[in-house]
């Protein structure tokens, strides 16, 4: 070991083994490492909360670095500035001296700094006859070269945590943002639905986020927010996209035939393909409304759309087209797909043949293509509701579970 590899502190200042651990590490900066010093401190006040120093701490160190006569700190070179309290009070922006002690102190132990004390403890350096330092007694920098490295990957690792921290937060908003205003657009337009009980989950989330949080609190609490307005999408959507000022059971009543019936293995994934084929060379049709059935019909032959329904029951078409919306998303059909369906067929005729195909999807594959490729036959004129409810009520008669 050489000699004078270790400094212990004049005075009372106590000598501790984690000081002498320290000196040890980094007291020898590598020789052939030159870093800039104003880069090395951009890096500690990155990691500032890492290393266990306050900004106060920071602000001595910049002063300390300022007395340092180069941009760079070499290693193998004297890097020891030996400033009195004085001078170095007016560079950290006139701090106290007793608080000027406390954060040398702190620099001390978390080995950004080394004391090398002089006999008397006074701060001062001995040249040569040519000027040069020959001996220098005061606070070394050497730790900020050997540790650069260090320092530089921690505030890379901070940067990159904060980083997603902040995507997290801004993702929060944004959620927070779109379930305030939603929540206030139904109550304030009487939308139906339990928007007291939903406005109290979303203050809940809320109140649950402190003045800091952390990632994994904003990550949680913004997937609850997410699944919130994912509901209270669906629930609007189940009201909005069924909307139909000019549809009411009398006017579905006297919607016109315009398909002609085909058999009951419309319900067939395999069939509609076939017939697909089969009309692919036929001249297109123009498009009419097609004829809309009693709902009691609808609901003897699909009885199961009934649990889908507001409080479980149907007793509208409004109703139905409700809960059709819902097993449209059970059943993965797209928006786009029932939108379609809905232009094509017209809002009740689409829920109906939902109805249908919830009635039987343990047979089909893609309830989503099915319903595509029925919408395009209904567009050509080729298809009918008519055959379709009377296959299923042929296939499995049952009781209408109206509400």
């Amino acid at each position: 070991m050489q000699s004078g590899s270790v400094s212990t502190p004049f005075g009372r200042r106590p000598m501790t083994l984690a000081l002498v651990k320290g000196q040890l590490q980094n007291r020898d900066a590598p020789a052939d490492v030159s870093i800039d010093k104003w880069r090395v401190y951009r890096d500690i006040c990155e990691c500032r909360e890492r290393l266990g120093v306050t900004d106060r701490s920071l602000a001595i160190l910049n002063a300390l670095l300022s007395f340092h006569p180069e941009q760079e700190l070499m290693g193998g070179h004297p890097l020891v500035v030996f400033p009195s309290n004085v001078q170095l009070s007016l560079r950290a922006n006139g701090m106290s001296g007793a608080t000027l002690r406390r954060h040398l102190a702190i620099l001390v132990e978390t080995g950004l700094i080394i004391r090398n004390d002089s006999p008397n403890g006074k701060r001062y350096a001995r040249r040569d006859k040519a000027g040069a330092l020959e001996t220098a007694f005061g606070f070394d920098l050497s730790p900020l070269v050997s540790r650069h490295a260090e320092f530089a990957a921690i505030a890379e690792d901070v940067s990159a945590k904060r980083k997603v921290l902040r995507l997290a937060r801004e993702r929060l908003t944004l959620l927070r943002r779109d379930v305030r205003k939603l929540i206030s657009a139904a109550i304030e337009e009487g939308a139906a639905g339990h928007w007291a009980v939903i406005e109290a989950q979303f203050l809940t989330l809320v109140a649950r986020l402190p003045r800091h949080p952390l990632l994994a609190t904003v990550t949680d609490i913004a997937e609850k927010m997410s699944i919130l307005r994912e509901d209270i999408i669906n629930l609007l959507e189940s009201q909005l996209i069924v909307e139909n000022p000019s549809a009411n059971d009398a006017q579905i009543e006297r919607h016109l035939q315009n398909s002609h019936p085909e058999s009951k293995s419309e319900l067939e994934p395999g069939f509609e393909t076939k017939q697909a084929a089969q009309t692919e060379t036929k001249p297109q049709r123009r498009h009419e409304p097609l004829k809309a059935f009693p709902l009691s019909m609808v609901l003897t032959a699909c009885p199961d759309i009934v649990d889908y329904g507001p409080s479980g029951t149907i007793r509208s078409w409004r109703d139905l087209m409700a809960a059709a919306v819902v097993v449209r998303s059970m059943l993965t059909i797209s928006p786009s797909a029932y939108r379609d369906a809905c232009d094509v067929m017209g809002p009740e005729n689409a829920a109906a043949v939902v109805a249908c195909i919830l009635e039987r999807a343990g047979h089909i594959q893609s309830a989503g293509g099915y319903l595509r490729d029925l919408t395009r036959r209904a567009e050509r004129g080729e298809f009918s509701l008519g055959p379709m409810l009377m296959a299923l009520m042929h296939s499995r008669p049952v009781t209408a579970k109206t509400g």
